[in-house]
C-alpha cells in the first residue's frame, strides 16, 4: 500500500476522523538516521500524527513544528511538516537498545521518557505563531498527544498511533485522530470506545491489508461514513541546500566566520534532518565573509 491520509465524518456529521497509513515515510525516516528499532517506532508515532495535523493545515505557506524533549535515552525528537504534508525530523539519539517491556513489545515509553513535553508550534500567518505545550503521561505518544490536545486545543480526541517493526526495517505504520463534535452524543461515544477496543492496533489492521476507510469504519463502528478528502498523499523529504547552509555560516557572524578561514580554511555544514553533507573551500568561505564587508558599506 501507499502512504495517504483519508478524512472522513462518522454518526451523521458528530464525529470527525483523520486516519493515516504512513509505513513508507517512517521507513523512508528509518533509512534517512539508521534508527534503531525502537527509536524507530517512537519517532514513527510522531512523525504519523504530525502528518495528521499537517494535513489540517490550509495553506501552503503553513508550517507545523512538534517536538518531544523528554529524560528517556532519546532525549528529544523534531518534526516539521507543510500542509501537505512534506515532512523532515531528527531524534538527538538515534541508537536507543533498551530491553523489550513487560508485554515482550518495544518499550517505546522507556526510551521516550515519561518526564518531559509536547510543544507544538503552528505557523499559520497570523502575527504570532500557536504555540501549545502539554506535559507528557507516558512516552508512548499517542496517549501524550491525546493528552495535549485535551489541555492545550480543548477538543475531546481519541489517537491511535502504531509502528510494526521487524529485522528488515518497518512492516506498517499509520494512526487515526478522532474528534468529537459538539453535538456528539453519550451513545456516539460509547459506540466509539467499544469500536476501538474490537478493532485492535491500527499497525496491525494495516498489516492485514485493511484499507484507510475500513479502518475508519472499525474503529468509528458506523458503516456509513461521509469521506471528505481522500488524495492527500504525505511524504518524507528534507528541503535543505547549499544556500540554506550558506545562510547558516552567514548567521555565526564576522568573526567566527574569519577564524574558520584563518586556522581550518573549510567548512562541513551536516543537516540534521536528512544527514546530508555541504562543503565550503576557502575561496567559498572569503565569498561569504565578503558579504559582512558589503553590507557594512551599505
Amino acid at each position: 500500500m501507499s502512504d495517504k491520509i483519508l478524512k472522513i465524518l462518522a454518526h451523521q456529521g458528530r464525529v470527525s476522523v483523520i486516519c493515516a497509513e504512513t509505513t513508507n515515510i517512517v521507513e523512508e525516516a528509518r533509512k534517512t538516521h539508521d534508527f534503531s528499532p525502537v527509536v524507530t517506532a517512537a519517532f514513527g508515532r510522531t512523525l504519523t500524527m504530525a502528518a495528521i495535523m499537517g494535513s489540517e493545515m490550509k495553506n501552503a505557506k503553513d508550517r507545523l513544528t512538534i517536538q518531544i524533549k523528554a529524560n528517556g535515552p532519546i532525549g528529544s525528537m523534531v518534526i516539521t511538516t507543510n500542509s501537505f504534508p512534506r515532512l523532515k525530523g531528527y531524534a538527538a539519539n538515534p541508537i536507543v537498545d533498551i530491553p523489550l517491556n513487560e508485554d515482550g513489545k518495544l518499550d517505546v515509553g522507556g526510551a521516550v521518557g515519561n518526564q518531559g513535553y509536547i510543544n507544538v508550534v503552528k505557523d499559520i500567518g497570523l502575527k504570532e505563531p500557536y504555540v501549545g505545550i502539554s506535559p507528557l503521561v507516558s512516552g508512548e505518544i499517542a496517549e501524550d498527544f491525546a493528552n495535549y490536545f485535551v489541555n492545550s486545543e480543548q477538543s475531546k480526541s481519541a489517537v491511535a498511533l502504531g509502528v510494526l517493526v521487524d529485522k528488515n526495517g518497518v512492516k506498517s505504520a499509520g494512526g487515526y485522530l478522532i474528534r468529537l463534535m459538539p453535538d456528539a452524543t453519550e451513545e456516539d461515544i460509547s459506540t466509539i470506545e467499544q469500536s476501538i477496543f474490537k478493532a485492535g492496533a491500527i499497525s496491525r489492521m494495516l498489516e492485514q491489508k485493511l484499507d484507510l476507510l475500513e479502518i475508519s469504519k472499525k474503529v468509528t463502528g458506523d458503516e456509513n461514513v461521509e469521506v471528505i478528502e481522500d488524495t492527500r498523499v504525505p511524504v518524507y523529504k528534507c528541503d535543505c541546500s547549499k544556500e540554506h547552509m550558506r545562510d547558516g555560516l552567514i548567521s555565526i557572524g564576522k568573526e567566527e566566520l574569519q577564524s574558520i578561514i584563518d586556522n581550518e580554511g573549510k567548512a562541513e555544514l551536516v543537516c540534521h534532518f536528512c544527514n546530508k553533507k555541504y562543503q565550503f573551500n576557502k575561496d567559498e568561505l572569503i565569498d561569504i565573509l565578503k558579504q559582512f564587508t558589503y553590507n557594512e558599506g551599505n
